[in-house]
């Protein structure tokens, strides 16, 4: 008799804590502050890129945004937008030296590091011209 209320204790001691986290799993699968029921989301920790791709962070369109018009027309440009950009949005500030030194390296992988150079200026201090060097 001990041993089997010692292999039923085992077995509940095992299965037990499995059943609360799973119970306790599905409970918070539901955003229950939603504005409404479609608008409900899953949590998926097994897919946190599917979050990510439905919608970018503001900077990161920005950043985007910006190698766009560097391509399209010149780094002097994307420059020009990214300095009013700040001016206009300060809570981008922060981004402001990754995002430069992300136009410095695109402009010179697509014009050389000595041209590229010539567009420097001050935005975000000399966050550009980092990463214009880091290419070259």
């Amino acid at each position: 008799m001990n041993q089997v209320a010692s292999r039923i204790g085992k077995t509940l001691a095992l299965v037990l804590p499995v059943v609360l986290v799973l119970s306790g799993t599905l409970a918070v699968t539901r955003v229950p502050w939603a504005t409404s029921a479609s608008e409900a989301q899953t949590l998926t920790a097994a897919h946190p890129q599917a979050a990510d791709a439905t919608r970018s962070a503001p900077q990161e369109v920005l950043r985007r945004r910006l190698l766009t018009e560097l391509q399209e027309r010149s780094p002097g440009v994307a420059l020009t937008s990214l300095q009013r950009e700040m001016a206009e949005r300060p809570s981008l500030a922060q981004y402001c030296t990754s995002i430069a030194r992300s136009l410095g390296r695109a402009a010179a992988a697509r014009y050389g590091s000595q041209r590229a150079q010539s567009w420097s200026r001050p935005v975000c201090d000399t966050a550009f011209a980092t990463g214009v060097a880091s290419v070259g």
